[in-house]
């Protein structure tokens, strides 16, 4: 199989593939022909390098058509793309150099001085640059499906990041999700937002476009809320995926408006809350529809195309796909996931790790990592509800709650809060914030300790290092 040969070089020459807009605000419009001719001569220019395959090769690229280049180029040769966003440190990056020894480095010029501060001293190739493509171009390999194809690293929520192979049969597999959660087709104009480096952006940022006949939109600059909302509009973006965090925040510090071209919105990588589902229908008359996937198992469930949005729920198991709470833990059979990791035992079910409610429908709630559910006086706590319920109060940028030490009730619940603009923390916010949380859902679930931060400790892909916050005291100088 090849995903190039049958998605790219087979697609017809002239129909638009990507669009691309550059920090200084440039825009091109990029064709199928043009990615398959800059791929291919890329992998040449790889192949001129030694890269062979099943060589791993690191790429330190931002979202521009040049990172999509050199994925395809990899999967050209039947080597193995390590995509790593910009936002690790040279440390973080020596850590997967070390784990699985790349061949060569594919870098963003801005990128070369935190590439060379890890003392890697093999092949770097620097992107953009028009050499590279001076190459003769490489046909596709044919491989098989459980050739290696990629290698990410999990956010490290709960740990050190670990490698995490997927074979060539992930990049087919993502048909599943592309056609009933993302919704992407034929004609549309596609954007993740998601940063290149991180699971979402793998399969989303112009993989699960490509497999439904539909451009994908690379914006390489940082978020800016009001500029988000700009681009969707002037670009006429037809579905957009983001993160909620992104959701929320340009809900709350940008002038959310109709998107009169936008049909489909979806989330993913973190819960996503029912408040900001409801203030995206009723002021852009979107439907935010979430999703829930993991970078071992790729997209396993979605908010169903054509049926109500369910605020606060993660949707039902992608069709054909097994899912189901055991216990309250969301297991899957991964012989029904065609994106399971390779190194992943397929002979007993696949224990996510992640506490959900399953209700009648089949509708999935998340709840919580199995290790960060509170459990106060003989109480199950989930975090996402006290924080959906915190996030709901005007006052409130972010929120994350976590268990503290109690000697009577063994744990309860403790909420770092940061604020939105305009206001000041203090006890009378705090107690303010206990009581709304104590009318929007069970009493029991309030948080009795109450701290404000300037931020949220986060991991690079942006979720919430709950462990972190655990080992902090209430009313520490990290949070309060």
């Amino acid at each position: 199989m090849s995903f190039v040969a049958e998605w790219i070089d087979a697609a017809e020459p002239s129909r638009l593939a990507l669009v691309a807009i550059g920090r200084d605000g440039a825009r091109r419009e990029i064709t199928f022909g043009d990615v398959a001719d800059r791929s291919a001569r890329l992998a040449g220019a790889l192949a001129a390098r030694g890269v062979a395959r099943g060589d791993v090769v690191m790429t330190v690229v931002g979202n521009r058509p040049e990172w999509a280049y050199a994925m395809l180029a990899c999967w050209r040769l039947g080597a193995v793309a390590l995509p790593c966003t910009e936002q690790l440190r040279p440390a973080d990056l020596r850590a997967r150099m070390e784990a699985v020894d790349p061949r060569a480095v594919v870098a963003d010029e801005r990128d070369l001085e935190l590439t060379a501060s890890t003392g890697f001293d093999g092949p770097v190739l620097t992107v953009p640059g028009e050499r590279l493509f001076d190459h003769d171009p490489v046909p596709p390999m044919a491989v098989g499906a459980d050739a290696p194809a990629l290698i990410v690293f999990t956010s490290g929520t709960a740990g050190e990041p670990k490698p995490i192979r997927h074979g060539h049969r992930y990049l087919a597999g993502q048909r599943v999700q592309a056609e009933h959660w993302y919704d992407a087709r034929p004609g549309d104009l596609c954007w993740c937002t998601a940063a290149s480096g991180w699971s979402l952006s793998a399969r989303n940022a112009f993989v699960a476009a490509w497999l439904r006949g539909a451009a994908a939109l690379l914006h390489d600059a940082r978020f800016d809320p009001g500029e988000r909302l700009d681009l969707i509009e002037r670009e006429g973006v037809n579905v957009l995926c983001m993160s909620p965090t992104e959701y929320r925040t340009i809900a709350k510090r940008a002038e959310l408006r109709r998107l009169p071209g936008l049909r489909r919105a979806c989330a993913a990588g973190e819960p996503l809350n029912p408040e900001v589902v409801r203030v995206w229908e009723e002021l852009a008359g979107i439907a935010v529809h979430d999703g829930y996937g993991q970078t071992e198992t790729g997209h396993l469930t979605g908010m169903p195309i054509g049926e109500p949005v369910r605020p606060g729920s993660m949707g039902r198991s992608l069709p054909g796909f097994r899912a189901w709470s055991d216990d309250g833990e969301l297991v899957v059979d991964p012989t029904t996931v065609p994106t399971f990791f390779l190194d992943g035992p397929r002979d007993r079910p696949w224990r996510t790790g992640d506490r959900v409610r399953e209700d009648d429908d089949g509708y999935l709630w998340f709840e919580g990592r199995t290790d960060d559910v509170i459990i106060s006086a003989g109480y199950r706590i989930g975090p996402f509800e006290v924080e959906s319920a915190l996030v709901s109060h005007p006052a409130v940028a972010e929120a994350a709650a976590v268990a503290a030490p109690d000697d009577e009730r063994g744990q309860v619940v403790r909420a770092v809060v940061v604020l939105r603009d305009g206001y000041e923390p203090g006890p009378a916010l705090a107690t303010e914030l206990q009581e709304h949380v104590k009318s929007t859902t069970a009493p029991y679930k309030y948080p009795r300790l109450v701290d404000f931060a300037a931020e949220l400790p986060k991991t690079p892909s942006g979720k919430i290092r709950r462990a972190e916050l655990r080992a902090q005291p209430s009313g520490s100088s990290e949070a309060r």
